[in-house]
């Protein structure tokens, strides 16, 4: 069984509205997504809107967000940690562009 991977990248992302819009885009979640963080946990913990082969989510470029909200970050990490349908992992550097044989 392979992975299925999926990034997320943070890059000009300092504040909640547009995190929320970032992973709405790179996860494909539908127009009836909340924008909000139980919407997001509910989305990562799903296994209905995550069919087949196991899926990670690989967040880039999130350090400026940390920084320019702390508050708003720590949300966001609790809800990547308790993630129960896919797996989020934070990048700690390089290129926000996908493993080789892993499209975004």
């Amino acid at each position: 069984m392979t992975e299925r991977v999926v990034t997320v990248d943070l890059d000009g992302v300092l504040d909640k509205a547009a995190l929320m819009d970032r992973c709405a885009r790179a996860l494909d979640l539908p127009d009836w997504f909340g924008n909000n963080w139980d919407a997001l946990a509910d989305v990562l913990s799903d296994p209905d809107r995550w069919p087949g082969d196991p899926v990670v989510v690989l967040v880039h470029n999130w350090r400026p967000y940390a920084e320019a909200r702390p508050e708003e970050w720590g949300t966001a990490a609790e809800v990547f940690a308790t993630a129960s349908a896919v797996t989020v992992a934070l990048v700690l550097g390089g290129s926000s562009q996908s493993p080789p044989g892993h499209p975004g």
